[in-house]
Order: structure tokens, then sequence, then C-alpha cells
């Protein structure tokens, strides 16, 4: 073929630079430069069968590995059908970079009839993440690539749109493309704010640590730090696992349960690392009686949702580390046994709760962790199976193993998500758990995975319809209307689609029908009808 070279060519090229290897999209129209020097440089693309799936797709494989989720679309719909992956990734802070094509240069907002035009692409994505660049030039589009990257080394990581005019994307590139920018440090934080904070936690007698999405890369040293305090540690969603769920300090995710608030209250001091203390997960404020001392990378964080006494604007992991190393020497009797009491009373506490709230859901979550490999990494969706299932019921023992949408509460997540999951690191089991209303939002991706030969178990608990909608109808005093919803037979759909269908009756079933699909060498989805 062609050894032409492009803006979209030298795009490419920077990407791989900048270590993307993997990128989830459709051809289209108007992006066909953004492919043509894709697989030269070593690029793997994989086609989805929806732009929406190839964002959750590169949201998953960003999860899991920390790494960027890069997503190609075409102009207008293609970008657009994106959006929603677009948005969760904004809230739950995961570094996407998506490119799309746009109108020529001079011809924004022309309303001339374009194909695909729409009146401000660009303005519609920059609502969405945390910015969308037009570069008008082709050094621009390379640097506006290597920028992303860069920047994201040091701040909150959330999806980037580079938007590259038609004529930018389809101009002749010569000579060498330009290596990565040197990426800055993330911030430090101040010798003053370590050695303040180590004066409170020192002389806090029950001190409580509060673990966000922004602690996800601190494991080793919050663990250290909650040893040295005796600090029960709860942890949003997004933190889930950044402390062994098994350790004796672990409370668990539990943010907005009543056991794990009077902790956080109680508290004489309390550390929050790396979370805004969301509403989804925190409705109500919280009021501590204690000092609260917040560390996040992103300075907008520092005060949000509850006044910090002391604001460390710092990465996580280099103020966990300070903190750590500060209090080493620090001796402090009985104090882990009483925070592991302390600990233990607010576990059982949120449990019981817990089990109030959607003990219906413990059953398929005790069943699929007996027989599923240790490391196995759990991906949920806005469904009831996950937020009152497998957050609060499966345990895990590091982070990045239980993958849902929190903030913007999207629909039709877990399938490609984990798609992306199982493509990001092969030897690593995945597993799909979630609602029949869920699944049918992406359904479509089941042929993505047959045609990658993915061996994924997709385990649906159907409740016939919007289990969660239904509920709050009732609590409202509506009759429910428009949540009971006709379903295919899922198990057949499956086998149309290229993969394996099977129907179970109950928990264990479902949990060694799992296991098998391991094995397979394409989907297998497991269906359990479990009632509305």
């Amino acid at each position: 073929m062609s050894t032409r070279r492009t803006t979209g060519t030298a795009m490419a090229e920077a990407l791989a630079a900048n270590g993307a290897a993997l990128a989830f999209g459709i051809p289209g129209t108007h992006n066909l430069e953004l492919y043509r020097g894709m697989a030269a440089s070593g690029i793997r693309h994989v086609v989805t069968r929806h732009e929406q799936g190839a964002g959750y797709a590169a949201d998953g494989y960003a999860r899991v590995t920390g790494r960027p989720g890069l997503v190609v679309t075409t102009s207008g719909p293609g970008l657009m059908n994106a959006m929603a992956s677009m948005g969760t990734a904004y809230a739950d802070s995961v570094p996407l970079l998506v490119l799309s094509p746009g109108v020529p240069t001079g011809l924004e907002r022309a309303d001339y009839g374009w194909l695909h035009e729409m009146k401000d692409q660009r303005a519609a994505a920059d609502a969405a993440v945390a910015r969308s660049v037009r570069p008008g030039t082709p050094a621009q589009a390379v640097d506006a690539v290597h920028e992303t990257f860069a920047r994201w080394a040091a701040e909150r990581p959330r999806p980037v749109h580079i938007e590259v005019p038609l004529d930018v994307l389809e101009a002749p590139w010569d000579g060498e493309v330009p290596g990565p920018w040197r990426a800055p440090h993330p911030p430090a934080p101040s010798p003053a704010a370590v050695a303040e904070a180590l004066g409170l936690l020192s002389r806090a007698a029950t001190p409580v640590i509060v673990a966000g999405g922004g602690a996800l890369g601190a494991a080793a040293p919050l663990r250290a730090v909650a040893e040295a305090l005796g600090a029960p540690v709860v942890t949003t969603t997004a933190g889930k696992g950044v402390l062994d769920e098994d350790h004796p300090l672990a409370v668990g995710p539990f943010l907005g349960f009543t056991a794990a608030r009077s902790l956080l209250e109680d508290g004489d001091v309390l550390l929050v690392v790396g979370s805004e203390l969301g509403d989804a997960e925190l409705p109500d404020r919280l009021a501590p009686r204690g000092a609260v001392i917040r560390i996040d990378l992103d300075p907008a964080q520092l005060h949000k949702n509850l006044r910090a006494a002391l604001p460390v604007h710092a990465d996580a992991r280099e103020a966990l580390a300070a903190l750590a190393a500060g209090l080493g020497g620090t001796e402090r009797p009985g104090k882990q046994a009483e925070g592991e009491r302390r600990a233990a009373e607010a576990r059982a506490g949120c449990l019981e709760q817990a089990a109030e709230r959607g003990g219906r859901w413990r059953e398929a979550q005790d069943a699929l962790r007996a027989e599923l490999p240790a490391d196995v990494v759990v991906v949920g969706d806005s469904s009831q199976v996950s937020y009152l299932g497998t957050a609060p019921f499966w345990p895990f023992s590091e982070p990045r193993r239980y993958l849902a949408p929190v903030g913007y509460s999207t629909l039709g997540y877990g399938l490609p998500a984990a798609i992306g999951a199982r493509l990001a690191e092969p030897a690593r089991p995945v597993v799909a758990l979630l609602g029949d209303g869920a699944f049918m939002f992406s359904v479509q991706e089941l042929v993505t995975g047959a045609e990658l030969g993915l061996p994924l178990p997709v385990v649906i608990l159907d409740n016939h319809g919007f289990g969660e909608i239904r509920q709050n109808m009732l609590d409202r005093d509506i009759a429910p209307y428009a949540v009971d919803l006709a379903r295919p037979d899922f198990a057949a759909l499956a086998r149309a689609m290229g993969c394996h269908g099977v129907r179970v009756t109950d928990a264990a079933e479902a949990a060694k029908q799992a296991a098998t699909a391991l094995t397979a060498a394409r989907p297998t989805v497991i269906v359990w009808e479990v009632g509305s």
C-alpha cells in the first residue's frame, strides 16, 4: 500500500512513542488518515460495534492498567456516540484520549451541509471532558498528543478530546516526528505540610482514613500509614482494594453507610486521600468533629464537599510515602489493636446495612468468588448486582480489580469494559457481572468479543428490567411504569452472535459455568433469572 505520510501518520507515531499500543474505535469517512499509520506504528486497533462501546472498552483498559485508553471516532455522530463514555471517564477520573476529525479550517459553524456537520462539535465534546482542543497545523496536532500524555503525568487523569480539522489531518507530513515531551514530575508535598500533618496524626487518638480513586497508585504507603497510626480505612468504590479488604484495618467501600459515617465523624483526625467525597456515595456531607487533612493531586478537590483544616496539594503516593517515613519510628502502643477493633465494629455494621439493602445479591458474589481465580477482575455496571452486590460483598486484595461506573452511573458499561480489561492483561481472568437492563445497552459488543475469541464469562442476573427505578417508584408511591421490560432469550441471542449461551437456575451453577467459560475460545453468556 501507499507509503504516503500525513498528519494522521505522524499522530500515530506520536501515540506509539507515548506508549499507546491499543486503540478502540470505528473507521469513518473523515478519520481514515488516523488509520493510515496505525499498524505500522505498532498500535493494535479493535473495532467495536458502537462508539460508546469503544469508549467503555478503552475505559476498562485504562482502569485495569493505569495507562491511558485510546478511542478513535469519526466526526459528528461517531463522536457523539462516544459521549456517554467520555462523561463516565470524566466523572471517575479515567485517562482517555479521544481522537476525531472536525470540519475543515475556516468552516467552523458555517452550517453549509458538510457530511456529519455539527454546529460546534468541539464545544459539545469540551462539555464532557477535561478539555477539547482543535490544533490548527500538523505540528500542533502532534504536539497536542504529546501535551496530553505529559500533563497526565502530573494532573488528575481525565479524558481529553483532540479534534483535528480535516484539512490538517490530511495534510502531508515531511521529516521526523518529534519525540514525546518530557513529563513533569507530579507535585510533591511541601515539607511544611508534611510536618503539620505528622503533628496532627501523631497526636491523634482515633484517626481514620478515607481512600478514593486518587490513592490507587499508593497502596503500599497507604498501608504503612494506616498501620503506623492504627487507623481504620474506609474506601470509595473507586478506591476499593487499595488496602487489602481482608486487612484488619480495612472497613471497605462503605463511605455513605451509617456505621462508616459514624466512624469518620467521631475520629479526632480524618485523613482523606484522593477523593471528592461526592454525592454518588455520600449524599449527605460529612460533619467530622476532628481536624480534616486532605491530600489530592487536583487543587480544586482540596475543599470540595468538606473543608480541609490542612489541604495538601500533592501526588498521593509522594505524600503518603513522606508521612509513612515520618511515622516510621513512632511508638503507638495499643493503637493497632484499638484501630482494628474500631474497623471491625464499623465493618460489621456496614455489612449488616448492606445485607438489608441488597442481601439478595450476595449469594451470587459468594458463589463466583469461590469458583473463580483469586486474581479475577470483576466488571460491573450501573446494576443492583454491582453496587448492592459486588461492591459490598466481594472483597479484593488489591486495587483495579473491580471496575464499575460510579459518578456518572451509566448503563451499558459492563460488557465493553470487560472486553477492554481482558485485552489489557490477557493472562488475567475477567468476568462481567451485571443486570439484564444494563446488558441490553451494549449487547452488540458480544460480536466484538466473539470476533476477538475472548474467554469471557458474562453473567446476567435477570430481574426483568430496571429494578432500581422500579423500587424508586414504589418508594414514592408511584405504580411501577416503563420499568418492567420484555427481554429476548439472552442465551439464544448470544449463540446467534457467535458466543456460547447457557441458562442456569442457581448461584452454584452460574459460578461453575463462569469458571468453565474462562477456558472457552469465545465469550459465554450465563443467564440466571432471579425475578423482579
